[in-house]
């Protein structure tokens, strides 16, 4: 175990991410061009100061918090990161049965034995799904307790929270990817910006809490009605029927960047929503 203190002037050297799709990076780009997501972009953040940054990203879609510290935490410990983020446990609050103390339980494993290896750790809150996907309704309270879970085992370990569960436009679909469970590149961009915050990182602020600026007026019932069948369709029908099946959109899957590298300042810098 490393005993020097954890960097807290923004000058980490090497950062590493683990988690679930959110962490990989999906709703922001795809399978073709490539994911970036909001941890990339925080590794970009971090590389306009750092150019010696590298950079490593575990996060594979579909995984629960307890497969994330079963395959995650060992090679992420092994890489000897003095940054990391830990975001999981979405996938879990969606089953059918779940204990949301075993997810924080698992969650604060993670915590703990990368704040003991010398890493600044961050996390973050999760948004009410309920006002993006009303069918929802069924986890909202499981969301509720899990989030007054993180917040509590972070207080214990020293982890940074970015409060993605407070932001006033947590429901704004502009946010959103159109399977409504992944953030679109605004969405990546906005959770960037929070953690950034959270870890109190050169070049962050609070602007990402910012309402966004007004929507048009809403469309029609009729339009709303036929959005929603056509979402069912698509996404909502497919992920039952995986869920039946015993299946996973993470089976096969690998991490993107399972080794630390090197990466490029960011090309541009997607921070504020259209209207």
């Amino acid at each position: 175990m490393r005993t020097e203190e954890p960097v807290r002037s923004g000058k980490y050297l090497r950062y590493v991410a683990l988690g679930d799709s959110q962490t990989e990076g999906v709703g922001d780009g795809d399978d073709i061009v490539g994911l970036r997501g909001w941890a990339d972009r925080l590794a970009e953040h971090l590389a306009i100061a750092n150019p010696d940054l590298r950079y490593a990203n575990l996060a594979v879609r579909g995984r629960r918090a307890g497969e994330v510290r079963a395959e995650q935490l060992g090679p992420a410990l092994a890489l000897r990161p003095d940054l990391a983020t830990v975001v999981a446990g979405v996938n879990d609050l969606l089953r059918l049965r779940v204990e949301p103390a075993t997810v924080a339980d698992h969650l604060e494993a993670m915590f703990a034995a990368l704040t003991e290896s010398g890493a600044r750790v961050a996390t973050l809150t999760f948004p009410d799904l309920t006002r993006i996907i009303p069918l929802a309704r069924p986890v909202r309270s499981r969301i509720l307790d899990i989030n007054d879970r993180i917040r509590a085992a972070a207080a214990r370990h020293g982890v940074a929270v970015a409060e993605i569960a407070r932001h006033p436009s947590v429901a704004d679909r502009r946010f959103w990817s159109e399977d409504r469970l992944h953030c679109s590149p605004l969405g990546h961009q906005l959770i960037a910006d929070a953690v950034a915050h959270a870890l109190q990182l050169p070049g962050s602020n609070d602007s990402w809490n910012e309402p966004a600026p007004p929507l048009p007026a809403p469309p029609s019932t009729q339009w709303r009605a036929t959005a929603e069948l056509r979402w069912a369709a698509t996404f909502l029908g497919p992920w039952l029927g995986r869920r039946l099946r015993g299946q996973s959109s993470g089976d096969q899957r690998t991490a993107k960047h399972p080794q630390l590298h090197r990466i490029e300042p960011p090309p541009d810098r997607t921070s504020a929503p259209a209207t």
